[in-house]
């Protein structure tokens, strides 16, 4: 291979380096501070930092004798500081975020906590890294001769080809086949063969970039490319990464890493009372499914059992046809499988965007699909499974969320909404969970003031018991059930319904419920595809609402 070839695959081998580090980078904070846009934009912001100032440090050592070595030490320092992050992140991140804390707690330590560990973790590997660029154009320019512009060009083509291999292959090969720890370490091993390949083709004499008038001392460069050669070597042996421990009287049953997210499966209690929680990236009190032994409405506190309502208060028999966008591992469909009136029977579709979710579903949650009854969409996003060619659904439940507390801003919009109205019967009804601190939580206020606006209809807000969560109801046409009116209450003699009414008695106190106007009101917050300001929503939800909610406990 001619030198010139070699000093673009290192630039390419760089490129494909970084772009792993990055992109795992969020996953392996993820069960901490989970994987928000501030979280995102954090861990993007602390490495394009670090590479900035790796490129100014690369600079100032290009102008020395023989580039090629300090090239080949850049990497082998990025290799060492790479292998070692699986072990430092469990415990940079709690120093930052100790463990025991509740989700409304951690809430508003995730973004300057992932900051801070970002700054610790990732900022000296993407330094290293940064270092490479300026080294490889020195370099080749030296090799090849000419201008300045040509070799520049050449390793930023090279390195952005090696970065486009790193973005698909964490994304869609490591991440879920490998997982976190040998994906660091895979990317460690790469980054070490490069820079000890790079050291190798130094030679005191005549050397990529060398002065023959003053031939550098290689000491130094041994001392230092020893070292992190050994500290990559121990790293690769020891360097494991470790999730955060089960809460306590739970037990694991399996962790995965998804293309979207990591995934773990806890079982708590025993017998009949025993439950099972699906927990994707946070490590906190917080969930995306749950499962028990027995189909129907789950204890007091969990909002899927408000998703059973409508059938009900429409008196529903024959087929009811439910669309959820937002499957997790199908507990909406359970417990409404479980909870149906009279003769009804549940026909459901369920749109779940992560394969590896709906899998953990089958095996942990009595996720059922493949037949007429039960259908299951997977890597189909929420909005766009409503182009698909379905007949219209008595109810649709939207429960799509990105780290428990995060609204997807393309599924609280205006235009969305008026999409979901489409793919209803007249008769039927949207169910939206909308997590936040009450009635007046500014999320919950916007998703219910856009709905109402969008489809000029009244919206009811509940508050769910013993729970931070609210759920919103509505329907293209027909009259909502009030609170404290007959159309609210059930019949007693009807077969199942104790549970379901006591249930409706708990959500009629005063302060557990208000119903927005379909009217347009002035200064009301409307989201759209255009302008939507949901993750300022979300903050505020956090800083204000957490104060009030717990001013009321």
């Amino acid at each position: 291979m001619q030198r010139s070839t070699f000093v673009l695959a290192i630039a390419a081998a760089a490129g494909a380096g970084t772009m792993t580090v990055e992109l795992a980078a969020v996953r392996l904070i993820a069960p901490w501070f989970g994987t928000s846009s501030g979280v995102w934009t954090n861990v993007i912001g602390v490495i394009l930092l670090a590479l900035a100032l790796g490129y100014l440090l690369g600079a100032r050592l290009s102008r020395r004798a023989n580039p090629m070595r300090h090239l080949g030490l850049a990497l082998l320092c990025s290799a060492a500081l790479t292998a070692w992050l699986p072990s430092l992140a469990p415990p940079v991140a709690e120093f930052f975020v100790p463990p025991g804390l509740a989700l409304d707690e951690i809430a508003s330590l995730m973004t300057w906590g992932s900051l801070a560990a970002s700054i610790v973790l990732f900022l000296p590997a993407a330094l290293a890294l940064g270092c490479v660029g300026p080294l490889a154009v020195e370099t080749l320019q030296k090799l090849r001769g000419g201008h300045a512009g040509d070799a520049g060009g050449r390793v930023l083509c090279f390195s952005t080809l090696g970065s486009l291999a790193g973005t698909f292959g964490t994304t869609h090969l490591l991440l879920p086949q490998v997982g976190l720890t040998r994906t660091f370490l895979g990317a460690a091993v790469l980054l070490a063969l490069t820079g000890l390949a790079a050291l190798r083709g130094t030679t005191r004499d005549g050397a990529p970039g060398s002065s023959e008038d003053s031939p550098p001392d290689r000491r130094p460069g041994r001392t230092i490319g020893g070292s992190a050669a050994g500290i990559v070597v121990v790293g690769l042996c020891f360097s494991r990464f470790e999730m955060p421990s089960p809460p306590e009287g739970a037990s694991l049953l399996e962790e995965r890493q998804s293309a979207y997210q990591s995934i773990r499966i806890f079982e708590q209690g025993e017998g009949p009372t025993r439950l099972r929680r699906l927990v994707v990236n946070e490590s906190v009190d917080s969930f995306q499914s749950v499962w028990s032994p027995q189909p129907g409405l789950l204890p007091p506190g969990y909002y899927y059992n408000l998703f059973a309502l409508p059938p009900w208060w429409s008196a529903a028999q024959g087929d009811w046809r439910l669309l959820t966008l937002g499957l997790g591992a199908g507990s909406t469909v359970r417990v409404m499988e479980g909870a149906m009136p009279g003769e009804a029977q549940l026909v459901s579709v369920g749109v779940e965007i992560d394969p590896a979710v709906a899998d953990l579903g089958r095996a942990y949650f009595d996720l059922q699909g493949g037949t007429p009854e039960r259908t299951v969409l997977t890597e189909v996003d929420a909005r766009a499974a409503l182009a698909l060619d379905l007949e219209p659904f008595d109810q649709i439940v939207l429960d799509a969320f990105a780290n428990n507390m995060e609204v997807p801003a393309h599924l609280s919009t205006t235009e969305f909404f008026r999409e979901l109205r489409d793919a209803l019967t007249p008769e039927g009804w949207l169910v939206i969970n909308a997590a936040g601190f009450g009635l007046e939580d500014p999320v919950v206020s916007a998703l219910a003031e856009t709905l109402a606006l969008a489809w000029e209809r009244d919206v009811l807000v509940v508050r769910v018991p013993f729970a931070r969560n609210c759920v919103l109801f509505a329907r293209p046409a027909g009259d909502l059930p009030r609170p404290s009116t007959s159309t609210w209450r059930l019949a007693t003699d009807l077969e199942h319904a104790a549970p379901v009414s006591a249930l409706l008695a708990m959500l009629e106190l005063p302060g557990a419920w208000r119903l927005v106007s379909g009217k347009p009101v002035p200064g009301r917050v409307t989201l759209t595809d255009d302008l939507n300001p949901i993750d300022r929503l979300q903050h505020e939800s956090i800083r204000v609402g957490r104060r009030a909610w717990i001013d009321e406990l």
